[in-house]
């Protein structure tokens, strides 16, 4: 139970932290790097799906006889499939298992991909494309719960960072082969490549992926009598309940409000930078999002070890007594400058400087928000695992299905803002609330131990994590 006076410290015996090591040891240095390569396949996948499609859409609504309008509620529809499916996954993982939810989930993403292939009709794409995209979405919530069963507390971090990253670059390079698949190939062929892929993505885990649970943790381990199929109602809502806790929903809000300069800065880059800069081809678009995929790469494992290293100084400074919302202070290099400074200058770039030097430097501006964005979510990411490491899944299921929804809405408003304000004051404005929300973290650093004590939601000890 965490109170104010006993921020989630207690000390350790020897027997204790022996039970702790053999925890974390079950897998080899080996073993562990080839389990993040495989939740980070799988953790790229449910951005890659939707982004890819946005290219496509004006050859899908020739083909299908349809709008623009109408084939681009297939965006809407992922989004929301994939928020409903990491919460599915997520609270089922719980009982089941990590491994066995992928292999649930995947076959759903290969049937959707062929049916997406196949489609005829706008309503059979749509149908199929929340099939897909409910499939791969366990991706999200799974992979951060897997890392937080394969790594300790001060390791955590570069493994959040390695596949937050992965997952980040997915949305980036998507729109780039989407374009290039519309432009020069067929959006039919790169589902049926998508519906390839998930087919080498269950072989791997079927074949090389071990569970990662901690012993006896898992629901279906505590039944007193088990049959050979045991199916059992979870409620997926539940991970929601989490964010009753002041301190998670804070980060969750203050994480959304950083994502969405990403999606304000990429989504209409066709409309903005495109236009400005006389950018036609659908590959060349494409390529633009390139910049940020890559800032998100190398950005993600840096923020990662960065807060590993600080939340160990901190705990150093306090002579073992460990505060969680020390792996925070790394977010003020992106929250306070990073991420609000790219996203104004981008703005202002895009609206008054012309020519080579305009693009140029609106493209570094994209690479500059990509490390920023992941100086904000990687240490909240981690955060979340360790403050409820029990239900690390669930909790990253939760953000990512609320998340989804807010940056749902924003998406939809950032045309129409774009259009009555203007694309320099529209980013500025997204750039005053990435400032709010760093100012949110750095509440929940400051009173994150009354914040815990206020709603105790299960937190995690040092001697659980």
């Amino acid at each position: 139970m965490a109170s104010e006076e006993s921020p989630l410290l207690t000390s350790s015996t020897d027997a204790h932290k022996i039970t702790h090591e053999v925890i974390y040891n079950r897998f080899t240095q080996g073993q562990k790097r080839w389990i993040v390569f495989i939740v980070s396949c799988a953790g790229l996948l449910p951005k890659f799906v939707a982004a890819s499609f946005v290219p496509s859409i004006p050859q899908v609504a020739k083909e299908l006889h349809s709008t623009h309008a109408a084939v681009s509620l297939t965006v809407s529809l992922s989004t929301f499939a994939t928020a409903i499916g990491t919460l599915v996954w997520a609270a089922y993982s719980s009982f089941y298992g990590r491994r066995t939810m992928y292999l649930c989930g995947i076959p759903f993403l290969f049937v959707g991909s062929c049916g997406v292939a196949m489609s005829n009709s706008l309503w059979c794409l749509l149908f199929w494309q929340f099939v897909q995209a409910f499939g791969c979405s366990g991706g999200l919530s799974l992979g951060a719960g897997v890392i937080g069963d394969i790594y300790k507390l001060e390791e955590r971090g570069i493994g959040i960072g390695i596949f937050l990253g992965a997952m980040l670059f997915g949305f980036s390079i998507a729109p780039f082969l989407g374009g290039a698949a519309a432009e020069y190939w067929s959006w039919r062929n790169l589902h049926y490549s998508l519906a390839a892929w998930s087919l080498i993505e269950l072989l791997l885990i079927y074949l090389s992926f071990p569970e990662t649970s901690h012993p006896g943790t898992m629901g279906i381990d505590k039944l007193k009598r088990r049959r050979w199929i045991n199916i059992t109602w979870v409620n997926p809502l539940s991970c929601l309940w989490l964010l009753r806790s002041p301190n998670l929903f804070a980060v969750m809000f203050a994480s959304s409000l950083a994502l969405i300069t990403d999606y304000v800065l990429l989504v209409p880059l066709a409309y903005s930078i495109g236009e400005q800069y006389g950018i036609a081809n659908k590959a060349i678009i494409g390529a633009c999002f390139l910049p940020n995929g890559l800032g998100n790469f190398i950005g993600a494992p840096l923020a990662g070890r960065l807060s590993d290293v600080v939340i160990s100084k901190w705990q150093e400074k306090r002579k073992g007594v460990w505060s969680p919302e020390d792996r925070l202070r790394v977010t003020w290099i992106g929250g306070m400058f990073m991420v609000p400074l790219s996203t104004a200058v981008s703005g202002f770039l895009t609206a008054y400087v012309g020519g080579l030097i305009g693009l140029f430097l609106n493209l570094l501006c994209l690479f500059v928000n990509g490390v920023g964005v992941v100086f904000v979510l990687n240490p909240i990411g981690s955060y979340n695992v360790d403050v409820v490491h029990s239900h690390s899944a669930e909790i990253t299921a939760a953000n990512v299905g609320v998340r989804s929804f807010i940056l749902s809405v924003a998406t939809a408003l950032v045309i129409p803002s774009i259009e009555y304000i203007g694309v320099a004051w529209t980013d500025v404005t997204v750039a005053i609330l990435a400032l709010l929300g760093q100012g949110i973290i750095f509440l929940t650093i400051r009173y994150g131990d009354r914040m815990r004590a206020s709603v105790d939601v299960g937190f995690s000890t040092i001697e659980d994590n």
